[in-house]
C-alpha cells in the first residue's frame, strides 16, 4: 500500500509501521507542465482571435474605402466631361482597393484557420490536463481508502488488545 512505509526491518513481524497521511501525486510536476501548455495553448488562441479581429476591421475598412471609390467613379462618369487620365487614374485605384480587398480576404481566411488550428491545441492540451486530473482525483481517492483501512486495521487491532487485556 502506499501510505504504509516500513521502518526498522522491513515487512517482517512485528516490524513498527507509520503512517504517511499527506497525499502526493507522483506525476505531479507533469501536471503543472500540462496546465502550463494549456494556459499557453490559451495565450496563443487569444492571439489568434485578437489577429483574426483586427483582419476583420482592416476588410471592413477596405470595404468601405471600395464602396467610396466606386460612388467617385460613378461621379466621375456622371458628371460630365473628365480628362483620360483623372478616369485612368481612378480606374487604378479602384483596382489596388479592389486587390487589398481580395488581399485582406485571404487574410481573413488564413486568420480563421489559424484560430482552428490554436482552438483544437487548447482542446487537446485541455484534454492531456484533465486525464491527469482525473487520474490524480482517482489516487487521491485510493489514498483515502487505503487510508481508512490502515485506520480500521489499527483500530481492530486495539480493540483485540482491549478485549485481551480484559479477558486476561
Amino acid at each position: 500500500m502506499s501510505n504504509i512505509r516500513p521502518t526498522g526491518e522491513g515487512w517482517a513481524a512485528g516490524a513498527d509501521y507509520r503512517v504517511v497521511n499527506q497525499f502526493t501525486f507522483r506525476l505531479e510536476r507533469v501536471r503543472a507542465l500540462r496546465e502550463r501548455g494549456e494556459d499557453l495553448a490559451k495565450q496563443e488562441l487569444a492571439g489568434a482571435l485578437t489577429h483574426r479581429q483586427g483582419c476583420e476591421e482592416r476588410l471592413r475598412e477596405t470595404g468601405a474605402e471600395l464602396d467610396l471609390a466606386r460612388a467617385r467613379q460613378r461621379d466621375l462618369a456622371a458628371g460630365g466631361p473628365a480628362s483620360a487620365l483623372d478616369m485612368i487614374a481612378r480606374q487604378q485605384y479602384l483596382e489596388r482597393v479592389e486587390r487589398n480587398r481580395m488581399q485582406g480576404q485571404q487574410e481573413l481566411m488564413q486568420s480563421d484557420a489559424e484560430v482552428a488550428r490554436r482552438r483544437a491545441s487548447l482542446v487537446e492540451a485541455a484534454r492531456d490536463r484533465q486525464a491527469l486530473e482525473r487520474l490524480k482525483e482517482r489516487r487521491r481517492a485510493d489514498h483515502a481508502l487505503a487510508l481508512k483501512r490502515f485506520e480500521g486495521a489499527e483500530m481492530d487491532e486495539i480493540a483485540m488488545t482491549l478485549h485481551r487485556r480484559r479477558a486476561a
